[in-house]
């Protein structure tokens, strides 16, 4: 054998095992949180249980950034435009929908996967539910659209409610949407309505003092995640008031709420875990349709209603998923 070719050869065998053996990056999510990580670790477990199910598992072959903005959406820019900068292979915009528009503002090329309460087209983040488009897919609660629900429902426990509150978060652009549905509603029914808008600590705290002067006779709490963080501190004024309320999340009403009403939250976030394993594996969120949930769960709690002095009329309680005693 000639000198050339045995170096050739030697070389080729020398760097055949290298080649063999090199891995492929570990895929990085980045974790975008409207809210605080204390009260969504169980949709966390769901969206991790979702990535298991599509061969994920954070620590053997997947890694994750987590950035929670706390209910402080001012600071979503910022975390969105630093998981960019670390080159993250999806983002997953969860927790209001604040947080889904600084993720797309941060980039139109990184896969974006989000869970939203209400109609993605209406926002414009997708083109539409069954052909997205662009770089962004996901799952929708329709919350917003369960409003004029809420209201019906609470009317069924107390039919003779004329004043309506509803408290909504004004930094949250689907609070706009919710309030519309609701005015529709209450305008059909011959109810009046009046809004009271909280986004901070002490705006809750003035909320008390505002149930007792404009003397509402049940009130309506909108879909946001800054209520959601502190839905300890909502259920305790709204009870202080004693007047009667509707949440979004069961969680509320675990906490000693009234009733609730709205999808099943848990396996939204499931499917959105599924949706990121399927897109690190090389599918386009384009071609993902957003999935809209198959089950909504209702759920009473009449420790509750017997502080209230109300009798929760068995066509509720037959439809009712939970009931809390």
């Amino acid at each position: 054998m000639k000198r050339r070719e045995f170096l050739a050869l030697l070389s080729g065998s020398a760097a055949w095992p290298l080649a063999a053996g090199a891995q492929q990056p570990t895929p990085v999510i980045g974790y975008l949180n409207g809210a605080s990580a204390a009260e969504f670790l169980h949709l966390l477990a769901a969206f991790n249980k979702g990535l298991i199910e599509a061969g994920f598992t954070e620590g053997l072959n997947l890694r994750m950034e987590y950035r929670y903005a706390d209910g402080h959406y001012d600071r979503l820019p910022a975390l969105a435009a630093d998981l960019v900068s670390r080159k993250v292979s999806v983002i997953v915009a969860t927790a209001g929908t604040p947080t889904i528009r600084a993720a797309k503002a941060a980039t139109s090329t990184i896969p974006i996967v989000f869970v939203i309460g209400g109609d993605p087209v209406r926002f414009g983040f997708v083109a539409s539910l069954s052909h997205p488009g662009g770089n962004i897919t996901g799952i929708t609660l329709f919350g917003i659209e369960l409003a004029a629900k809420r209201l019906g429902l609470l009317l069924e426990l107390i039919p003779a409610a004329n004043m309506i509150g509803v408290l909504a978060n004004p930094n949250n652009p689907v609070s706009e949407p919710q309030l519309t549905d609701l005015q529709a509603a209450a305008r059909s029914l011959g109810r009046e309505l009046v809004v009271f808008r909280a986004s901070s600590e002490s705006d809750l705290t003035s909320v008390s003092t505002a149930l007792d002067q404009k003397r509402v006779d049940a009130l309506v709490v909108a879909a946001d995640p800054f209520f959601d963080d502190r839905r300890a501190q909502i259920v305790s004024l709204v009870a202080r008031q004693k007047v009667p309320a509707c949440y979004v999340r069961h969680e509320f009403v675990r906490e000693g709420g009234l009733i609730s009403y709205g999808a099943d939250v848990p396996d939204a976030f499931r499917q959105a875990g599924v949706y990121a394993g399927r897109i690190l594996k090389g599918e386009k969120p384009a071609n993902l349709p957003v999935m809209q949930p198959t089950k909504f769960e209702l759920a009473i709690n009449l420790n509750a209603a017997k502080a209230l002095g109300l009798t929760v009329p068995s066509t509720l309680l037959v439809r009712a998923d939970e009931v809390i005693e």
